[in-house]
């Protein structure tokens, strides 16, 4: 998948790259860093500070000749290309334990993420609260979405019930899922779906630690 910015196509490895670049940026900020170079900045995040340039290239590259990046000018650049400029509202499917920690994790809110809602068929969980904000019944999400501007919805659910879910979430105009339910999605070309498999990442780190004895 690519992206477009300026009319150029941007590769979804450089997109993936951006919040570590403000991350980073965000750290040298607190540390009171005004200026960096992009040699500087790769021995931090361990990237040639030639990809750096070319992947900041590709939004108009920031830096000047002589003089590097301003650090709190380009955070804030980074910032906009990631829509951190932006409040996202968020509804959460899902009220069990993975659910209540998302909606529970408060940094969410410093980068302009806010869980409006938490969804769940469960009469154990509903009525229950997580941070002020009550799990509802499932059946209410649409008249919900319908009468809130909601962005970004997180399926923490069963991967049996995703697709179904996927869909109704389309149906009611969502553009963005953060999929946590295992399960690759079928969804429409202008929704965007971004997969979080805490199992896969743990395989990963399996293989690591084996392939080393």
């Amino acid at each position: 998948m690519v992206y477009l910015a300026a009319g150029r196509e941007i590769s979804k490895a450089v997109i993936k790259r951006l919040p570590r670049y403000f991350r980073y940026l965000q750290e040298l900020e607190a540390e009171g860093a005004e200026r960096i170079s992009s040699e500087e900045l790769s021995r931090r995040m361990k990237v040639t500070a030639s990809q750096i340039r070319q992947d900041l290239n590709n939004f108009g590259g920031f830096g000047q000749q002589g003089y590097g990046y301003n650090v709190v000018y380009l955070k804030e650049e980074i910032g906009k290309i990631l829509g951190l400029n932006k409040i996202h509202n968020i509804v959460i499917i899902g009220g069990g334990n993975l659910g209540r920690a998302i909606a529970g994790y408060t940094r969410f809110e410093n980068r302009g993420f806010l869980v409006r809602g938490i969804f769940d068929v469960d009469p154990a969980l509903i009525g229950k609260q997580v941070r002020g904000i009550n799990v509802m019944p499932i059946g209410e999400i649409e008249d919900f979405l319908k009468n809130n501007e909601i962005d970004i919805a997180a399926l923490a659910i069963p991967k049996a019930e995703a697709q179904k879910m996927a869909d109704l979430l389309c149906a009611c105009g969502i553009k963005a899922i953060w999929n946590f339910a295992h399960k690759d999605l079928e969804v429409p070309d202008d929704v965007y779906v971004e997969n979080v498999n805490l199992i896969e990442s743990l395989m990963q780190l399996s293989y690591k630690l084996n392939k080393d004895n």
